[in-house]
């Protein structure tokens, strides 16, 4: 890409982050700031009361580290899947909180929600 002294548009970076090794990135899914008895809780006092935290895997670690080419999952967590994994897993992404890049060895368990007529 060139740039123009004349030209007044600037180009916004978008940030990639391809987990290397057995890691996966995960975007937490927060539940509404608000306790059972309808008062709102401030940002965090509930995260603070939980043993572990609810997500999606937005990213895994693939066996190249390219996004050019269809690469294999070597992560062992499926793309996309929600998972749970421990409050102080892993590493927060400086410029977004609700990510961390997470070991797979922290992933708890992974979640399927069911409906209730499934269930039976």
């Amino acid at each position: 890409m060139t740039s123009d002294s004349n030209d007044t548009k600037t180009a916004k970076a978008h940030r990639l982050i391809l987990p290397l090794g057995m890691r996966v990135l995960v975007q937490i899914i927060r539940d509404e700031e608000r306790t059972d008895a309808g008062l709102y809780l401030p940002a965090g006092a509930k995260e603070a009361q939980d043993d572990a935290l609810y997500g999606k895997v937005i990213e895994v670690a693939r066996d190249r580290p390219t996004t050019d080419v269809a690469t294999e999952n070597v992560s062992g967590v499926p793309h996309g899947a929600h998972v749970l994994f421990r409050k102080d897993a892993g590493v927060r992404v400086p410029w977004d909180d609700r990510l961390r890049v997470i070991d797979v060895k922290d992933v708890l368990a992974t979640v399927e929600e069911v409906l209730a007529d499934e269930a039976h």
